[in-house]
């Protein structure tokens, strides 16, 4: 098939994806398809060659052989899926439109076997004593080499894993590490929860995405409860195994567990197994993932600190976002809303991870500065004068004072100081035009117009979406920057923003207003009376609750109910 591909899933070149539109050859000769520098792997090892049936894998006489399903093969036609082994790296056939697949895609459900399993373990705080040590005896060159890179590799792992702060991302860098440096198929980090202390994958990782991922039980509890690493090899041809037991019903040929542990503290564990492939991991791949644990563990503790500290950041930013909401009732939820529609056009125009983060955190803070407004403006329910309209004016630089004196803070000016600036320079504290706006003052502008005309407010309805961004539209080049409009007509277009929306399901027969910031939520009809939903606008979480037959909600509170 044209979009059939060899995916790389182990080694220096892991999650390269070849097209299998010719024949690739594998081996440590520069002139293979896919070079590898293993010595395990002949100069011309093997080549895999597309077939109508699948892809047929052939050996060229190499001398440690070419494995498929920990079978030695001279020749093999793969499937689908299937997984084949060259010295220490591995590789995956796919077929068809799966080629844009990636070795970091998840598996569809992660199960725990309960089913008990025997297995070899060791004391993780000495087990890789031999991995600093010298080789007894003589050392061969290969055997100094092998030492060489693997100090080489975990100390660039360590710097790697060491360089993240965000916990999400220090996860997919541990696991880039594993994969890197031991022949796994899955990789899975559990981490202790609550005042019970019971393990949760909190992160995993397959080369064989989308079936459903089976791990021991009776392995991860011994590496977590008694700090131990844990090694399995060769499970189906050993006697110590149950007939039945889950390492040998779901194939998991070989598995490694090593306990994540800071400062005498057990945070977790790390767990790996390969399928199918007997003997895929060595005394010294459990040095390697003792190594990783150790390295792992502090950055994740790290990540957990800075975490907290994020939210409760957030948690200030909030309480200065209620000050607003609360004094201005006639906009009550506007904040949350032109949050997320801000979010939804930044997603669109492809800002990164970091700077949506940003723009969350300057959407509920863009009006801060009507903290300095007086109530009677802020809450007249008709027209303002024209000195009314000036004092009202000031509010983006009161809010920009706000932030100024405050470091971390800082990067959220633009958002406050300039969302009423227009595109023709008619607007204010400064009358800038065109790309003389900051560009998150010009994202907030068309996010907050449009939660203006879609809202209701206690003096008129709100209008439809589709009304509002003929009107939008029309303002490009006027009043709005064309890239944000066009952005935002998109997440209209492919659902980002409908439950956004005020009103979007207000007259459906199951829906409640959010007590906290006004936005209709559609209650799914196995949820009932004292069952809670989550706001997708403010996040709040609320209990349903009845009255002669009307259902309403009410607030968890914040401190236990924050979701």
């Amino acid at each position: 098939m044209a979009n059939d591909s060899i995916v790389v899933l182990t080694g220096s070149r892991k999650g390269e994806v070849h097209p299998l539109d010719r024949e690739i050859s594998f081996g440590r000769s520069p002139d293979n398809t896919i070079q590898m520098d293993d010595m395990q792997v002949s100069r011309r090892h093997a080549v895999v060659i597309p077939a109508k049936e699948g892809a047929l894998l052939r050996d060229l006489g190499s001398g440690n052989g070419t494995f498929v399903n920990g079978q030695r093969v001279l020749e093999h036609l793969l499937q689908d899926g299937e997984v084949f082994m060259m010295g220490r790296q591995q590789f995956q056939f796919r077929e068809g439109s799966e080629t844009t697949r990636s070795p970091k895609d998840t598996p569809s459900k992660i199960i725990q076997s309960d089913r008990e399993e025997s297995f070899e373990s060791s004391d993780a705080r000495n087990i890789y004593q031999t991995f600093f040590s010298a080789p007894k005896g003589s050392a061969s060159e290969h055997d100094l080499r092998e030492m060489q890179q693997r100090l080489a590799a975990v100390y660039a792992a360590n710097q790697a894993i060491a360089s993240e702060h965000h916990l999400s991302r220090v996860f997919d860098r541990v696991m880039d590490q594993v994969f890197m440096l031991v022949p796994a198929h899955n990789g899975v980090i559990l981490l202790a929860s609550g005042k019970d202390g019971a393990l949760e994958a909190a992160y995993s990782r397959s080369g064989m995405p989308g079936a459903d991922l089976h791990i021991s039980n009776t392995i991860v509890r011994q590496a977590y409860e008694k700090g131990v690493a844990v090694i399995t090899c060769n499970a189906m041809d050993d006697s110590r195994f149950k007939a039945g037991a889950s390492i040998i019903a779901e194939n998991i040929a070989s598995a490694m567990c090593a306990p994540l542990t800071h400062q005498d503290e057990r945070l977790g564990v790390i767990y790996v197994d390969n399928h199918g492939v007997f003997d895929a991991f060595t005394n010294s791949d459990l040095e390697l993932l003792v190594a990783l644990a150790g390295a792992s563990a502090t950055a994740i503790r790290n990540a957990q600190y800075v975490r907290q500290l994020e939210q409760s950041y957030q948690d200030t930013l909030v309480v200065l976002a209620n000050a607003i909401e609360l004094r201005d009732h006639y906009t009550v939820g506007h904040t949350w809303r032109v949050t997320n529609f801000a979010e939804a056009i930044a997603q669109e125009l492809g800002w990164d991870e970091e700077k949506l983060r940003e723009v969350h955190m300057g959407g509920v803070l863009h009006d801060v500065g009507k903290i300095a407004v007086d109530n009677a403006i802020l809450g007249k329910p008709s027209a303002l004068t024209d000195e009314e309209f000036e004092q009202m004016k000031v509010h983006p630089e009161r809010g920009a004072d706000l932030l100024r004196d405050v470091k971390f803070l800082q990067p959220l000016i633009p958002y406050c100081l300039y969302h009423h600036e227009r595109w023709d320079g008619a607007g204010y504290p400064f009358g800038l035009k065109g790309e003389q706006i900051p560009v998150e003052g010009r994202l907030i502008a068309v996010a907050d117009a449009f939660d203006a005309m879609t809202s209701t407010r206690p003096y008129r309805k709100g209008m439809s979406k589709e009304d509002a961004l003929e009107r939008i539209r029309k303002g490009i080049g006027v009043q709005f920057d064309g890239a944000i409009v066009e952005a935002l007509v998109s997440a209209v277009g492919n659902g980002r923003i409908d439950e956004i929306l005020q009103d979007y399901f207000k007259n459906e027969a199951h829906s409640i207003a959010c007590p906290f910031c006004s936005t209709f939520i559609r209650l799914p009809e196995e949820q009932g009376v004292g069952s809670e939903v989550v706001c997708k606008v403010c996040h709040r979480k609320i209990v349903i609750r009845e009255n002669d037959g009307l259902f309403y909600g009410e607030l968890v509170p914040a401190a236990s109910g924050r979701a």
